[in-house]
């Protein structure tokens, strides 16, 4: 089939390619199944990607609350995504772009601005064929270069706004040679009262997926436990697939043993035989096993880390979980996660962070839970606990340090307080004429220059490092002569822009403009994580600390 001269749609881009749906209800767990199985194909020798596809009308991820959505993870190039971009990329080891992630918004905006340009040339623009085949285009260019490419549908089947996606699957399933093309269907498989599988929400899901045009090729069980033979049995009699493409991904304690789970199930090994790839893949014995002998490391040490945030969410710090986590297995520490609400009363507040060996101050936008996160930088720089301030962290940090070391009363950031007598941090000069709020902050990686000699250089073992930002204010640059003052030191730096601060008058306390959290994997987890895990560790035992401090 050549390319449509009026979609600019190539079918030949691409290899091989696995599409993952979902069932019944969201937050299944597709992703992971789609990121496991990447990472046993990836350990098989394939060169692997992924495309998260997000049927709601946003363009991108950026402007939605973490509350209902979940964090806003960032890629390389600026790219605002959903949070299973960043899972994908942990799994995979690879960094993903914006084109990696295709949502309606992006595709109908597209489609509308080809339109306006007159590209469709008097035709009738529709949804068959212009707006599926923007969403085939954007898939199979995502995948080109690559082995195999694993495409998430975000939503369950059934969705009315999933349905252009799906019509596009269909569509892609006509194009392609069987063995070029696998379905994967994850659906959830519940307990009854008295202990039985029950299979009947996979029947109605995988109904309401064949009344569409899809066959699942592979159906992969979510429940508590591993699915019963006879369980097994049941889903393929009645949905159609042979019993040895029915596969349990049972729940477990770390999601970094999931890929372990279903290749105990034989999953990668199916995927492989049934798209032809069995014969290109390692022997077994030459398979790279870095993956299961990280994550079964074992924990010599425990440390409790205080995250000071306002929603009472993981999925809403979820990169800076998994960071901490990877710092545990470089450390082989097990890192315990201690959430502490922003905005509860300080008796509370310093209950929380009295218990912790470490504090962590995230990013986040908006007034709410700002005076706590004031409060817990404050708490660690008094008490000397080892502190990692997280772009608004690190702004907080400046603000905390020019209201209670420098005397500078009200300063606080001009986002929060536009009318504060000392805006220290203030908004980015670039941002002065900027209108739409999406797609519109400092976004993506950018380089900082360190300074020699400093607990940054040491950190990152380098003079100069590169981590993503999304923020739109900064250090307000007529005040940082007067901020390095007094135990504050401004380590790295963007030409005039402040990066990095720090304070060699404590044990450990460092701060960045950057969201370092979004680079750290498994296998290289991030400078700053690991630095505050290890002062962590060589800190005084919270025991022995005086709860009686003041805030």
């Amino acid at each position: 089939m050549p390319t449509d001269p009026d979609t600019g749609y190539d079918p030949s881009l691409g290899r091989k390619f696995v599409f993952v749906t979902g069932g019944v209800m969201s937050g299944l767990g597709k992703g992971i199944t789609a990121a496991s199985t990447g990472r046993l194909l990836s350990n098989a020798g394939f060169d692997v990607t992924a495309v998260k596809v997000d049927p709601y009308l946003n363009v991108d991820a950026g402007t939605m609350n973490p509350y209902e959505h979940g964090e806003v993870y960032v890629l390389k190039d600026g790219g605002e995504v959903d949070l299973d971009l960043g899972n994908y990329e942990r799994f995979l080891g690879t960094d993903m772009t914006f084109d990696h992630n295709v949502t309606t918004g992006k595709t109908y905006q597209h489609v509308i601005e080809r339109e306006r340009a007159g590209d469709y040339l008097g035709k009738t623009v529709q949804i068959i064929p212009h707006v599926t085949d923007d969403i085939k285009r954007r898939i199979r260019e995502a995948a080109e270069g690559s082995d195999v490419c694993l495409i998430e549908i975000g939503g369950t089947v059934g969705d009315i706004e999933s349905m252009p996606f799906l019509e596009a699957l269909r569509q892609f399933a006509h194009e392609e040679d069987d063995e070029d093309i696998l379905f994967t269907h994850v659906t959830l498989v519940p307990y009854s009262k008295n202990g039985e599988q029950k299979t009947k929400p996979t029947q109605h899901s995988v109904k309401e997926l064949r009344s569409i045009g899809l066959q699942p090729d592979v159906l992969v069980g979510r429940c508590e436990d591993r699915l019963d033979p006879e369980t097994k049995e049941k889903i393929a009699l009645f949905c159609d697939v042979p019993t040895d493409a029915v596969f349990s991904n049972p729940d477990v304690e770390d999601i970094y043993h999931v890929p372990l789970m279903v290749e105990d199930e034989g999953l990668d090994e199916y995927v492989m035989e049934r798209l032809g790839l069995a014969d290109e893949a390692l022997p077994k014995a030459e398979r790279s096993t870095e993956w299961r002998e990280l994550v079964t490391r074992d924990r010599e040490e425990a440390i409790d880390v205080a995250l000071v945030g306002k929603y009472a969410l993981e999925d809403a710090y979820m990169s800076i979980h998994e960071a901490l986590k990877h710092a545990g297995i470089q450390t082989e520490t097990e890192v315990n996660v201690l959430w502490v609400d922003a905005d509860e009363t300080s008796e509370e507040h310093e209950q929380r962070l009295a218990s912790a060996d470490a504090v962590v101050v995230p990013g986040g936008f908006g007034s709410r839970g700002t005076d706590g996160k004031v409060s817990a930088v404050r708490y660690a720089r008094e008490n000397d606990v080892p502190f990692l301030g997280l772009c608004l962290g690190f702004q907080m940090a400046v603000v905390e340090h020019a209201r209670n070391v420098l005397g500078l009363e009200g300063a606080h950031s001009a986002e929060i307080d536009p009318d504060t007598p000392h805006p220290v941090i203030d908004l980015l000069p670039e941002q002065y004429e900027t209108e739409d709020m999406g797609g519109t902050m400092r976004l993506g990686a950018h380089e900082t220059d360190i300074e020699p000699g400093t607990l940054a250089a040491s950190v990152y073992g380098a003079d100069s490092c590169t981590e993503r930002h999304r923020h739109r204010y900064e250090v307000n640059p007529e005040y940082i002569d007067e901020l390095e003052a007094d135990g504050l030191v401004f380590s790295g730096r963007a030409d005039n822009r402040m990066e990095i601060l720090e304070r060699p008058d404590h044990p450990f306390f460092f701060g960045t403009q950057a969201h370092p959290e979004f680079r750290s994997r498994p296998d290289r987890a991030s400078p700053p994580f690991v630095a505050l895990v290890e002062a962590a560790l060589g800190s005084t035992d919270t025991t022995e600390r005086n709860a009686d401090v003041r805030l």
